[in-house]
C-alpha cells in the first residue's frame, strides 16, 4: 500500500543517452540535503525495463521520481512516458522531463502526457546544477511522494 511521509534517501532515475548530462545530474546531487541514489539508463526501452524489473534490472529499487529527456535513441522520452502513465504499477511516480528543447509543441505534448513539471536544461553548467538541485530540494524535501512499503 503506498504511503507517503519524509524521505531518508530520494531514489532517482535519470533517463539520459547524454553521458556528460548524467554526469553532471550525478554531481549536481551529490551534497543533497536528502542523501540521492541515482539509476541510469540511456533510453526509453531501458527505462521500462528498469521500471518493470525485467531482464538485468530485476533487482531495481523503484524510483520516487524520474528525470526523462526528451530525444533518445530506440524509445523517446514522450514515448516512454506515455507508457509509464499508462501502466497501473508506475503513473504514480513522478517524471520531470528535462530536456535541451524549449519548443512549445515539446512542452504541450508533456504536459498532455501527464509530466509532472518541463525543465529545459540551461546551457552553462552552474545554471544546470542549480536547476537539478530545486527538483532534488522540492521532491526530497518539500513535496510529498508515494512510497511502497
Amino acid at each position: 500500500m503506498p504511503t507517503s511521509g519524509p524521505l531518508v534517501q530520494l531514489n532517482v532515475l535519470v533517463v539520459d543517452d547524454d553521458d556528460a548530462d548524467a554526469f553532471m545530474i550525478e554531481e549536481a546531487l551529490i551534497d543533497s540535503a536528502v542523501p540521492t541514489v541515482l539509476g541510469r539508463v540511456p533510453d526509453g526501452q531501458e527505462a521500462l525495463a528498469y521500471l518493470r524489473r525485467t531482464g538485468q534490472y530485476a533487482d531495481a529499487v523503484r524510483p520516487d521520481l524520474i528525470l526523462l529527456d526528451l530525444n533518445m535513441p530506440r524509445k523517446g522520452g514522450l514515448q516512454t512516458l506515455t507508457e509509464i502513465k499508462a501502466d497501473a504499477t508506475l503513473e504514480a511516480i513522478p517524471v520531470v522531463v528535462l530536456t535541451t528543447s524549449d519548443a512549445p509543441p515539446d512542452i504541450i505534448a508533456s504536459y498532455e502526457h501527464h509530466a509532472s513539471a518541463f525543465v529545459t536544461k540551461p546551457m552553462d553548467l552552474e545554471s544546470f546544477e542549480t536547476a537539478v538541485r530545486k527538483i532534488s530540494t522540492f521532491y526530497g524535501e518539500i513535496a510529498r511522494l508515494p512510497r511502497t512499503s
